[in-house]
């Protein structure tokens, strides 16, 4: 990570010895920046964890710019943004590149087709600085296909969010400068008044949304605001501090003792960035207001030593080639972690790679003089900057662009999907014909309605309605259906929806991932009954002609299956209404990624494929209740998601899944016309 550079104006130090008094360096902060680093480079590649370290860059970063703009508006020299941000950009970019381009490369030879485009979908975000608005997305993205395999630009979140306030703290300041200039105020005690409400403001939101959502919290901007507040808090009334010289000893000794463990004592990953988040944020301004004690026993001694300042200008780099580094070892390795060898060299090698890109592009573009001399040249070299890394993003889109064309052009007879399963069929798949949807875009291949619900249709319930969405279809429908459950239920929609479309039916989709259907669960979470309970009450209200719901729930790689969790009830909760059930049953599960095993070792492997007596039970669970009740309809599709000898990966020259569990829209939709078929029959339902 980065900050503005450390070569400011400290402050007075009457107690220290000397020429330490003296010194506009403040080496003891680049050792703290150095410590950072190592904890979070530390914490995780050996311990998994999070560390709090950066935290710790994030109030440094503040504190350094807040030390560079107070000094020019005490220097009266011009605040010129514009130059500032050209600058400020024209030293970070260089390194950002290298390092994007080089994981984009690993990442099309170590990662397996189906991450690419989420790979460079992250690129963009963190060339742009909005990966952590993307993340915030992802982090309540129940339909990721691999939960535990994280992006290797993930990292780039701390620096979007620092970027996103290397633009906003500088307006602030200039502002302030303006304002202090023509009404005669105290810019320090003007700047230490807003910066105080901003600390506050964003301390607050910070605690309730952490509390509420704390997987989305720790990405969200205004929630970090506080830690840059605090760091520019602390440089604007050090100035005003003056303790004695053993107090700041030991301050410094605390802050340091306090910041190395804070990972180890507390859950920093679950608990951030609350309140506890002041745990390593109070630890750094212990160490800043230490300072240079000039004490032999000071810790600012080991933290000026020559290899923590050296290592301080290789922090923004390591950090930087860190996370890729482990991202792609642990992937290509096929290990969830680590091992203290393995470790050790990833760390050698973030080490070596980041001292190059200091050395030989952070340093050489950070002095390099022709773009400082003009404003437009210093613009030109920062475009020049991104046209290098947008240029392969650009390509790899355009080819995905020209497969998913190439792929819509195709004939029928080349991906027959479930038609392959039906008596009489002649397999007519054209040699080289490509196998849909291509490994890149299966990750995206999901079912959607076309549009969020609005109108009478949208729920008075926000979690109901920020899940919510319908078709097009008007009032006029001539029937109406809801579609209630998970991921299961959503996988549907992709034959469903053209049926709704093509019969004129109007198809409101009420789906929570992982939350099943049903009544109230003692074992299910608060948020998934509370969820239920509200899609009841919205069905319940708004009578539609049927509910459509997955009935049954498979087991991975096993034959077990049973009904949903209540299922009796519900449906006589419906039915008691006058609505009608259409009950579908679940598809098999696996306990591995079918798609990705044949994508690494071929379709026809029989690694890939599992004999469907293992996976598929020999009997419904719809049978030992079908007549029971007196308006459902049950559906099972599992004759054309299976052969009646094995369950392949690949049915039709189409992917059948996605992942281990859910299946692809393309192969759904394939499966259309035998769905309008089976609903029709059961349903009882006219054409």
């Amino acid at each position: 990570m980065t900050a503005p550079t450390i070569q400011q104006p400290a402050r007075p130090n009457r107690r220290a010895a000397g020429p330490v008094a003296k010194s506009k360096f403040r080496p003891e902060i680049q050792g703290l920046r150095s410590l950072a680093v190592l904890m979070v480079v530390s914490y995780h590649i050996w311990i998994g964890r999070v560390s709090g370290g950066v935290d710790v860059f994030l109030l440094i970063s503040a504190f350094l710019m807040t030390l560079q703009f107070t000094g020019r508006y005490k220097q009266r020299r011009s605040m010129d943004l514009v130059k500032h941000w050209l600058h400020l950009f024209r030293r970070l970019l260089p390194a950002v590149v290298v390092v994007i381009l080089s994981t984009l490369a690993a990442t099309f030879v170590f990662l397996p087709p189906t991450r690419w485009v989420d790979v460079v979908n992250q690129a963009w975000a963190s060339l742009f600085y909005f990966e952590n608005w993307l993340l915030q997305t992802l982090a309540v993205n129940y339909y990721a296909t691999d939960h535990s395999l994280a992006s290797p630009v993930q990292h780039f979140w701390s620096l979007s969010i620092q970027g996103q306030i290397f633009i906003l703290w500088p307006v602030i300041f200039a502002t302030m400068a303006v304002v202090c200039r023509k009404y005669n105020l105290r810019y320090r005690a003007s700047l230490a008044y807003i910066f105080a409400i901003i600390f506050v403001a964003s301390l607050t939101y910070s605690i309730i949304f952490t509390a509420n959502n704390q997987a989305v919290a720790y990405f969200d901007t205004f929630a970090r605001l506080w830690e840059f507040a605090l760091g520019t808090l602390v440089a604007l009334i050090l100035p005003a501090l003056d303790f004695s010289k053993p107090v700041r000893v030991v301050m410094g000794w605390v802050g340091v003792l306090a910041m190395l463990s804070c990972g180890i004592v507390l859950q920093v990953q679950t608990a951030f960035p609350g309140f506890v988040a002041l745990w390593p944020t109070l630890a750094a301004v212990f160490v800043i207001v230490a300072g240079q004690t000039g004490s032999r026993f000071g810790v600012d001694r080991i933290l000026s030593s020559k290899f923590l300042v050296k290592l301080g200008d290789n922090s923004y780099a390591l950090y930087l080639w860190h996370w890729p580094i482990l991202v792609i070892a642990l992937a290509w390795s096929g290990k969830e972690h680590a091992g203290w060898l393995s470790g050790t060299a990833i760390v050698a090698l973030a080490l070596a790679l980041a001292f190059l890109t200091t050395k030989f592009v952070e340093k050489p573009f950070r002095e390099w003089q022709w773009p400082e001399m003009k404003k437009w040249r210093a613009a030109v070299s920062i475009v020049a900057c991104l046209a290098v890394a947008c240029a392969p993003l650009l390509g790899f889109q355009y080819k995905q662009y020209l497969d998913q064309k190439a792929a819509e052009t195709q004939a029928f007879n080349d991906n027959p999907g479930a038609h392959a399963l039906l008596p009489g069929y002649v397999d007519q798949v054209s040699e080289g014909a490509k196998t849909l949807p291509t490994a890149e875009q299966l990750p995206e291949d999901w079912a959607h309605l076309g549009a969020s619900c609005e109108g009478a249709s949208k729920p008075d319930d926000n979690l109901l309605a920020e899940n919510c969405t319908q078709n097009e279809v008007g009032d006029d429908a001539t029937k109406s259906i809801v579609v209630l459950g998970d991921s299961h239920s959503q996988q549907w929609l992709a034959a469903l929806g053209p049926l709704a479309e093509a019969e004129h039916w109007k198809v409101t989709a009420l789906l929570l991932g992982g939350c099943h259907f049903m009544p109230h669960n003692g074992d299910a979470d608060s948020q998934c009954n509370d969820f239920n309970a509200a899609a009841f009450k919205y069905v319940a209200s708004h009578t539609p002609d049927a509910v459509f719901m997955v009935g049954s729930m498979a087991s991975p790689s096993s034959p077990d299956e049973k009904l949903v969790y209540g299922f009796d009830q519900t449906v006589t909760n419906f039915n008691d209404l006058g609505i009608q059930v259409v009950a579908i049953r679940d598809n098999p599960r696996y306990d591995y990624n079918v798609t990705e095993c044949a994508l690494a070792k071929g379709v026809d492997s029989a690694d890939c494929k599992s004999d469907e007596p293992d996976v598929v039970a020999a009997e419904s669970p719809f049978a030992a209740v079908q007549g029971t009740f007196g308006n459902v309809a049950f559906m099972d599709m599992t004759d054309l998601l299976c052969d009646g000898i094995t369950c392949p990966s690949v049915i039709g020259n189409v992917f059948v899944y996605l992942d281990d569990n859910h299946l692809s829209k393309t192969y759904v939709a394939s499966m259309g016309d035998m769905f309008d078929e089976r609903w029709f029959a059961a349903t009882g339902w006219a054409r």
